[in-house]
């Protein structure tokens, strides 16, 4: 080989690799934006949307005029599970919930952990679908114990939801209303609980739905 064709070989070697660095690099950083992307936006324990991503869900279908209604739900006797067994055990009984309510068929569109023991879903479709899916998600969570890393559970717990029944119908007043109904159940111990139009949302609701 002439010392030109070396010369040149050796230059192109050094571009080919030159650009596989670079794309190894940009392969990494896509990667790492993607992993930040999921974070962002998805609880670290169950892996379900957040409430962020969930906000943004819901916004969009109230954007569409789609037909919708939002189910809350959180587990009874959490705290004193958490406390007596332990955190793992609680993560874990977390984890399993989400599983759970993850495999609701639709009108389910999403399932979400808000915060805590909270969970949340949005439906499409009319108030009956909306009422069909706040009874299937307690059926799902109530209707066998749930395996946790030390034994069997059996949970239940408090729902509420609502159905938007107007076209300027928000997130927030959508939370604070299936909310209302949420703390109803969990006044009665568990169930389901239906937001009704002549109640008048609790402070606690107006509280915890403010941003």
């Amino acid at each position: 080989m002439s010392s030109i064709l070396h010369t040149i070989a050796i230059a192109v070697g050094g571009i080919l690799a030159g650009l596989a660095l670079a794309g190894a690099q940009l392969w990494r950083q896509q990667q790492a934006l993607r992993a930040a992307r999921y974070e962002a936006t998805h609880d670290e324990i169950t892996g379900l949307p957040n409430r962020r991503l969930f906000l943004t869900r819901l916004r969009a279908a109230l954007a569409d005029n789609t037909p919708v209604g939002v189910v809350l739900l959180d587990l009874n006797r959490f705290k004193t599970i958490n406390d007596t067994l332990g955190h793992e055990v609680g993560n874990d009984l977390l984890d399993q919930v989400g599983r759970r309510l993850a495999s609701l068929p639709a009108p389910v569109r999403v399932a979400a952990r808000l915060s805590g023991d909270e969970f949340a879903l949005i439906v499409t479709g009319d108030r009956d679908d909306v009422a069909a899916a706040a009874e299937a998600a307690w059926q799902v969570i109530a209707s066998a114990p749930i395996r946790v890393v030390n034994g069997d559970l059996q949970v239940t717990a408090s729902v509420g939801y609502t159905h938007a029944h107007h076209l300027q119908a928000s997130t927030r007043q959508l939370l604070t209303q299936a909310d209302s109904a949420m703390y109803e159940a969990k006044r009665a111990s568990g169930g389901v609980r239906e937001y009704l139009t002549h109640r008048t949302p609790t402070a606690r609701s107006r509280d915890r739905h403010d941003h």
